[in-house]
């Protein structure tokens, strides 16, 4: 019995040898950042306090004064209209780009692969990219606007606050679109052609297999789309910031934005670490919410 339990004993502390690096990672660079993170959030910390001074022990004072702030409440409306309208279009054009590109045709892969440059491109590089396109003065759009003969249609987009947000959510779309396409594309390869080919004799068109097939087999693949969209677009901070700054007078201040105005404007680092936290509920609660609908839908499969 020792022996057979030796090889046992020593794979399995082989195992845990191997997953020390990555356990190592997850502690210095998330672990302790959290929990630091979340001992800030009750203390009293401000700049005189970091420079040698002590923080006092303040209980929810600071998640307190966050909830009581109105800007707070003005930001987190903002991420919800920014996050709504983010994913509703981007899984829109997505799903529209992976039935197209499902299907061969001649230069398929060379446009594809042009898509994906929106994606691999550095989220300031595409903040500024579209800064400069949607300049009042010399932005491309408007002067496509006036060479096609609709100058009155040019407009100042980002420092009107009436259009301000919908030209960041404009630029968020065009880089997420490249991400939604390929996944959905992936998800789109795995549905088994002899379906359609049994449809299509059946009598069934192009809209009855979109919506009898189609769409049912890709709600699995859609879901996840959609909870890896939210979970990015709710905290998205570097597009935004390039582009308008969290202005003007804050119609483009998400809740990002709030957060990293209250620690490195106002220095007030303890009410920056609690409205920090509370930019993490509605990813973790999707998080969560998709875990267990995945263990829900593991003994299904299982079964199956």
């Amino acid at each position: 019995m020792r022996h057979r339990r030796a090889p046992s004993t020593h794979r399995r502390r082989a195992g845990y040898l191997f997953c020390l690096p990555g356990m190592a990672f997850l502690a210095l660079f998330l672990a302790y950042p959290l929990l630091y993170n979340i001992w800030t959030s009750v203390h009293d910390v401000e700049l005189s306090s970091l420079l040698g001074g002590a923080e006092r022990f303040n209980g929810l004072e600071n998640y307190r004064a966050v909830v009581d702030d109105a800007a707070f409440w003005h930001s987190v409306r903002l991420s919800l209209i920014f996050t709504i309208g983010s994913l509703v279009l981007q899984f829109i054009l997505g799903f529209a780009l992976a039935l197209l590109f499902v299907r061969p045709f001649p230069l398929n892969g060379l446009l594809r692969s042009l898509l994906l440059v929106a994606w691999l491109l550095p989220p300031v590089v595409s903040g500024t990219l579209f800064r400069w396109l949607l300049d009042a003065e010399s932005g491309a759009y408007n002067a496509l606007l006036r060479a096609v003969g609709l100058g009155s249609l040019s407009h100042d987009w980002l420092t009107d606050p009436s259009t301000s947000l919908a030209g960041v959510v404009f630029a968020n779309i065009w880089v997420g679109v490249p991400f939604n396409m390929l996944l959905l594309l992936v998800g789109l390869h795995t549905i088994d052609p002899q379906l359609y080919e049994a449809a299509a004799i059946d009598g069934a068109g192009a809209w009855q297999r979109l919506r009898r097939i189609t769409l049912p087999l890709m709600r699995p693949v859609s879901v996840t789309v959609l909870l890896l969209g939210l979970i990015y677009t709710f905290k998205v901070f570097d597009l935004i910031f390039v582009m308008t700054g969290g202005g003007p007078v804050d119609a483009t201040r998400v809740l990002s934005l709030y957060v990293y105005e209250v620690f490195f404007k106002f220095f007030r680092f303890g009410q920056g670490a609690a409205a920090g936290l509370l930019l993490l509920v509605v990813p973790l609660l999707t998080g969560v919410w998709y875990v267990r609908r995945l263990r829900r839908e593991e003994p299904a499969g299982g079964s199956a």
